[in-house]
């Protein structure tokens, strides 16, 4: 029988990332100058962010190895334990056996702290004293601005307007870290400025934010830029989630067949994915499925176009091959803010049009119900970002159930929802759009 949680000693945190780019079975294509639309170097990029992490960006090296400061602050909440979640199979009275990776332990509650404390150090290292950054549900912020705080420096945060309202305990968080917090679109910058002027009610974006967060570490000789998901050196930071969970599967004595994460940037998913996509690209696991779940009113894997756009809504990044709803694109104020962007992570896109990975869309209404009788279950309130996962690991399971196929899930429980309860208050009182 297997032990309902699988723990990992300290020494199992795992010392180098796993970087998926040399695996690729053809080469990613490269970020475009949003002027000449020629590939760019690494002088392009140098005004937002430090030397190390532009290596990592474009790094081909198979592992990359995790700084011993690093990896002694991770020991505050890694190895993350790994579950099997009985109760919810029992309820399900399906045959399949489903597990869970417990990202929200971290002290800010989600994976977010993997990256952040990365990006946190190498910044630090590199003589910056202040980072600016976007956060949508504010998990990132949360993330980012306990990180610059344990390194010793400041961190300035645009919040989606539409979360800086919803989700204010988030923004308590980041300011009890020492962060400065502020709605974006904001009249702080430039890029604020315009969107406020042509809509002064705009519920704001990643997008938006991304742009303000940019314009402000461009603008100041003491401010780098960091980003809480898309880029290859930030899911690069999060496979540490799949290494240490294929550790504990071993010791479950069982491998997946199906491995779901939610999707919104990319991030979480690419964590718990890629040192299992590892196995399905060298051939030893040929079926292994991977499935992201993302927004039906955000759905940029499932309904966007793959193609070169901008990372923000102002056109001031490279452009990224990636699956994309359009820069300009505002979603609807769903509850999973997180999810809430228009592009991809130009890997996660990349495995997508090469069949390697799935995805699917659904809509809140149906993920909050799932998550419901998750926490009713299992005990932990889910995030609502994380709650797509679990939706799509219920129709999984019943598919399973269907079939009576033994089927083996692992899924990411990359956020707890403690600070996302007026959500559920909105849906328990009926008050929930359903159908966004």
């Amino acid at each position: 029988m297997t032990d309902t949680k699988i723990m990992l000693p300290e020494s199992e945190i795992p010392t180098h990332f796993y970087n998926i780019v040399p695996d690729l079975p053809t080469p990613l294509q490269p970020p475009l100058h949003p002027g000449t639309r020629e590939p760019i170097g690494p002088e392009m990029l140098t005004p937002i962010f430090p030397l190390e992490l532009i290596a990592q960006e474009m790094s081909q090296a198979p592992t990359i190895e995790i700084p011993d400061e690093v990896r002694n602050i991770y020991r505050l909440y890694r190895p993350t334990p790994l579950f099997r979640a009985k109760a919810f199979e029992a309820m399900l009275d399906t045959p399949a056996h489903i597990y869970y990776k417990s990202e929200h332990v971290s002290p800010v509650g989600s994976h977010k702290l993997n990256t952040a404390l990365v990006q946190a150090y190498v910044n630090k290292q590199e003589g910056v004293k202040r980072l600016a950054t976007e956060t949508g549900a504010g998990q990132w912020g949360s993330a980012l601005a306990c990180a610059c705080r344990l390194m010793g420096l400041e961190c300035m945060v645009y919040m989606v307007k539409i979360s800086y309202d919803q989700k204010p305990y988030r923004r308590i968080m980041m300011k009890t870290y020492g962060a400065d917090v502020v709605a974006s679109p904001s009249k702080l910058t430039e890029a604020g400025r315009r969107v406020l002027a042509e809509s002064p009610d705009s519920p704001g974006s990643l997008g938006i934010a991304i742009s303000e967060a940019v314009e402000d570490a461009a603008k100041r000789d003491d401010t780098k830029y960091a980003l809480g998901s898309v880029l290859n050196h930030v899911l690069l930071h999060q496979t540490i989630i799949g290494q240490e969970a294929k550790k504990q599967m071993e010791i479950a004595g069982e491998y997946p067949d199906l491995i779901i994460a939610c999707h919104g940037g990319g991030s979480n998913f690419a964590g718990l994915a890629f040192p299992f996509l590892k196995d399905k690209l060298n051939g030893s696991r040929k079926k292994l499925r991977a499935i992201a779940a993302e927004p039906a009113a955000c759905a940029t894997l499932t309904a966007g176009t793959r193609e070169y756009d901008f990372g923000d809504s102002a056109g001031t990044t490279p452009l990224m091959m990636m699956h994309t709803l359009g820069h300009g694109f505002v979603p609807a104020p769903v509850h999973a803010g997180g999810l809430r962007y228009h592009g991809s992570a130009p890997l996660v896109s990349h495995l997508l049009a090469a069949g390697l990975i799935e995805a699917e869309a659904y809509m809140q209404g149906e993920v909050f119900e799932s998550a419901l009788k998750f926490a009713r279950c299992e005990g932990t309130i889910p995030a609502p970002e994380s709650a797509h996962a679990i939706h799509s690991v219920v129709q999984h399971a019943l598919k399973a159930r269907a079939s009576n196929e033994p089927t083996v899930i692992l899924f990411n429980l990359s956020g707890h929802g403690i600070f996302d309860l007026s959500a559920y208050e909105s849906f328990l009182s009926g008050k929930m759009a359903m159908t966004a």
